[in-house]
């Protein structure tokens, strides 16, 4: 049978069944999955724990030969089999299948990477699906990762603003290991149960990693020298160009966006929160757009494209760069055009 890692823990409370298959592309929640499955065969009574590289041909004939080998009087123990690239061969399927085939009071923990289609129709997985339980694991989208934030938060007792969700899913995306590091911390640093945006910038914030969203806000304030020094400070720690323009674009956008609503006769304040700027970056944003006009944006989004060209080589010139010139250009907004002009 097929159950969700989210309904894990439910189906272990109703009793162990012999044997798990646990597969995945998200290593955080496989390994979490596996956790879950190994307390609770601790507590059905699982003394022993043997594992098993599937890499290693023998493992497979000392896998029948555990099941076979019962004593009257041994513990009871949770065998594990390692299966990376999600195939455990032809060996493996023989194996698994006699494996499954025996009578044993012990339990079967199969930890595998993604298992392809062609690999689900095979004899041991359908086998293994019949007799035992599939936890497959799906990587979060995006567009989830807000509510699977939130969901560990609540698991931890604490209450989360939606801004500051919003702040911790967007410098976490990608990586949710990342995620559940950043969790943790906040809920170790955090004054209260209350997390704000001010709690995820001032934590968060403190990771070399996340210096980039911090080193775009201090260019929006207009602070073109404090940018350009945690921009040189980025590059020598080793952070990759196009993980910092990324963040700069994003903000590039959304001025770019904000004055082109404003061209129109939208108010700035109104135009930045149709474009889903939080309530905590509206002054910031709207100072940006203030000290802009579309010729000196259109300077910048130059200097972003160039600099994202060089990054993927299709453009000559040094990314860092253009990097540098673009954050002074956000920095400095409609002076910089005009210094431009009088070069």
């Amino acid at each position: 049978m097929h159950v969700k890692p989210e309904q894990l823990e439910q189906h272990l409370k109703q009793g162990m069944r012999s044997c798990y298959l646990v597969t995945g592309a998200e290593p955080l929640i496989v390994q979490e999955c596996a956790d879950a499955i190994r307390r609770a065969a601790r507590a059905a009574g699982c003394v022993d724990r043997e594992r098993f590289d599937s890499s290693d041909k023998e493992s497979w004939h000392n896998l029948v030969q555990s099941a076979s080998a019962m004593s009257l009087f041994a513990d009871r123990k949770l065998i594990e089999i390692q299966v990376e690239n999600g195939k455990p061969g032809t060996e493996g399927s023989k194996a698994l299948q006699e494996y499954l085939s025996i009578d044993s009071d012990d339990i079967l923990l199969i930890v595998a990477g993604k298992i392809d289609k062609q690999s689900q129709r095979a004899k041991w997985y359908t086998a293994l699906d019949q007799g035992g339980t599939v936890v497959t694991v799906w990587p979060i989208h995006p567009r989830d990762l807000p509510s699977w934030i939130q969901q560990r938060l609540n698991q931890r007792g604490m209450k989360c603003d939606r801004d500051a969700i919003t702040m911790l899913a967007e410098r976490v995306e990608g990586n949710l290991l990342a995620a559940a590091q950043e969790i943790e911390k906040l809920s170790l640093l955090a004054n209260d149960t209350h997390i704000t945006t001010d709690t995820v910038s001032q934590s968060v914030g403190n990771s070399a990693r996340y210096n980039a969203f911090n080193m775009v806000d201090t260019a929006l304030a207009g602070d073109a020298r404090g940018a350009l020094r945690a921009l040189r400070g980025l590059k020598a720690e080793g952070s990759a160009a196009p993980a910092i323009l990324w963040p700069v674009s994003k903000e590039l956008r959304l001025l770019i966006d904000a004055s082109s609503a404003v061209k129109k006769g939208t108010p700035p304040g109104a135009a930045l929160d149709r474009l889903g700027v939080w309530r905590s970056r509206l002054n910031l944003m709207q100072q940006a757009l203030g000290r802009h006009t579309p010729e000196s944006l259109d300077q910048c989004l130059r200097l972003n494209f160039a600099a994202d060209g060089s990054a993927k080589g299709f453009m000559p010139g040094d990314c860092w760069d253009y990097l540098e010139s673009l954050v002074v250009a956000i920095a400095s907004g409609a002076k910089s055009e005009m210094a431009r002009r009088r070069v």
